[in-house]
């Protein structure tokens, strides 16, 4: 079956639906939203925390903003990205608060705000601490009532469509490769279908998945990450995964664990080891503050000096009725495992969290493969570097929305349909013993990359991560030319695919630099000279 729409969105977090809903609105042609499982289900729903922006003008502005990026990415950051967001994000906020999402205000009738580890001064916006959540809630509200808008829910995108679909060569080197939209597995009919558009915008999310705990929900796979770089695309900073310090220790659940949000850090908790004692003094003099980076392995290490499986955060000296009022939900999540957080320590311990790295972009959400732009966590807009500024995700993926949906709208008409696309060949059959493999092998992804490519690395961990998963990208490519694609075989290709890059760039970077650490490289490069 063939589809045609003019903007194919792929992915139903902030970053795609902001999009869809700009491009909608501008009346340019038909718009399909593809999600791999409902709406509701995305990480943007997951965001605890809130989203960063300059809002008291009177404490606060946009140097300050940019300077506490810049630090937390380890100068990696790119200037152009980080000024971009950081002074487009008053109007990002104001398109939010327009499509009905809530934030949270004071008694004058202002934003309420919070601070976050790593920034100077208090500009988190939030709704309660499911921040997240609301602005799902509101944006699916408005694509759901868009009449411009098709949603096609539990559909999973399997491929981009380029020119190598033609039969032409395409390698790293061409300079023209060019998106023609994306193969898509119907789930009802179980037939990948041919979806042509005018413009795709990869907006998948991110690759918790691939660790064997993670905030993340089971579906962050890496697929838009995995299906640019199969079709040559550029991909970049892979190295850089940010371990929240501080999910929920409840080893029953790990996909996903659940987020303690920095916030909570903000608000007065500190960071203890179970029998009540301070240490992050010894890393940090900005104490449980300090960015993620810092005090994620400022844990890893107590945990593994005193042997524990976990340490604590503690919130006992703050007002009870007060924290129960800020954090209603982190409460009832700990009492329903028998935690009071009023009067009781939280148990918590590092966990994949965030992918630093991705689709690389410029300013214009363009990546390297012209009619594709990329948005959101599978992106790579350079605003992050080494490591994420707590709060920054959420107001990049609605910048760079909005820059991606301004420059699509201004070049569409450039661009027509192309109707050579064949159909996908879909010959093969999928036994159960064949599932029982991919099952495993998701398994035995999520151990490789947590025990050799976690917190701290070194060339050895590397070096044998690199050859597992070779092993595994080979057995599982040459079983997926001979069955029929499903979804589980196609997440498995695109989790070893996503684990390959950050082991490979991890491999390349000889030094330790924000998220990436390495005990063979523990200084800058240019330290080391």
């Amino acid at each position: 079956m063939i589809r045609k729409f003019d903007f194919l969105v792929i992915g139903s977090g902030v970053a795609g639906m902001s999009y869809a809903l700009k491009v909608a609105d501008a009346g340019k042609g038909k718009v399909a939203i593809v999600c791999k499982t409902t709406l509701e289900e995305a990480n943007t729903a997951k965001a605890q925390g809130g989203i960063a922006s300059v809002t008291n003008m009177e404490v606060d502005n946009f140097e300050k903003h940019i300077k506490d990026t810049m630090i937390a990415g380890d100068f990696i950051s790119d200037p152009a990205a980080v000024e971009q967001v950081v002074k487009n994000a008053p109007q990002g906020i104001r398109d939010l608060v327009k499509w009905g999402i809530n934030f949270d205000k004071n008694e004058k009738g202002d934003f309420d705000l919070h601070r976050e580890g790593g920034h100077s001064e208090f500009r988190i916006l939030h709704h309660a601490d499911d921040t997240g959540f609301e602005i799902q809630r509101g944006l699916m509200e408005a694509v759901r009532r868009h009449p411009n808008i098709t949603i096609l829910e539990n559909h999973f995108a399997v491929e981009i469509i380029t020119q190598h679909h033609l039969g032409i060569e395409v390698t790293r080197r061409t300079p023209d490769i060019e998106c023609y939209g994306a193969y898509v597995l119907d789930p009802d009919t179980q037939k990948i279908d041919t979806f042509l558009s005018k413009v795709t915008l990869m907006a998948t999310g991110g690759t918790g998945a691939v660790y064997a705990t993670t905030t993340n929900p089971n579906i962050a796979t890496g697929d838009g990450i995995a299906m640019v770089y199969r079709a040559k695309g550029t991909v970049e900073g892979m190295e850089f995964v940010q371990f929240h310090p501080t999910a929920l220790f409840h080893p029953g659940e790990t996909h996903p664990a659940y987020l303690i949000t920095e916030a909570m850090r903000g608000y007065g908790g500190i960071l203890r080891l179970p029998n009540g004692e301070e240490f992050m003094q010894k890393y940090d003099k900005r104490l449980s503050l300090a960015p993620r980076d810092i005090v994620a392995r400022a844990i890893d290490k107590e945990m593994k000096i005193h042997g524990l499986d976990h340490v604590c955060l503690d919130v006992t000296h703050k007002d009870a009725e007060e924290t129960k009022h800020h954090f209603p939900n982190i409460y009832a999540k700990c009492l329903s495992i028998g935690i009071d957080m009023t009067k009781q320590y939280i148990p918590v311990v590092p966990c994949a969290h965030y992918m630093c790295g991705g689709i690389k972009v410029d300013l214009n959400a363009c990546s390297s493969i012209r009619r594709l732009y990329a948005v959101g966590e599978c992106s790579c807009t350079g605003l992050h570097g080494g490591n994420r500024l707590a709060s920054n995700s959420l107001i990049e993926a609605v910048v760079y929305a909005d820059a991606a949906a301004r420059h699509s709208l201004e070049v569409i008409d450039q661009y027509a349909f192309n109707d050579k696309i064949p159909e996908w060949n879909d010959e093969g059959t999928m036994s159960n013993e064949e599932k029982v493999l991919i099952a495993q092998d998701m398994k035995e992804v999520g151990q490789i990359m947590s025990n050799y490519v976690g917190i701290v690395r070194s060339d050895l961990r590397l070096k044998r991560a690199w050859t597992r998963l070779d092993l595994l990208y080979e057995e599982t490519e040459e079983l997926f030319k001979r069955v029929k694609a499903t979804k589980d075989i196609c997440e498995l290709r695109n989790m070893i695919n996503v684990g390959y890059l950050i082991t490979r760039q991890a491999i390349e970077r000889k030094e330790s630099r924000g998220l990436h650490y390495t005990i063979d490289y523990p200084k800058h490069a240019y330290d080391q000279k």
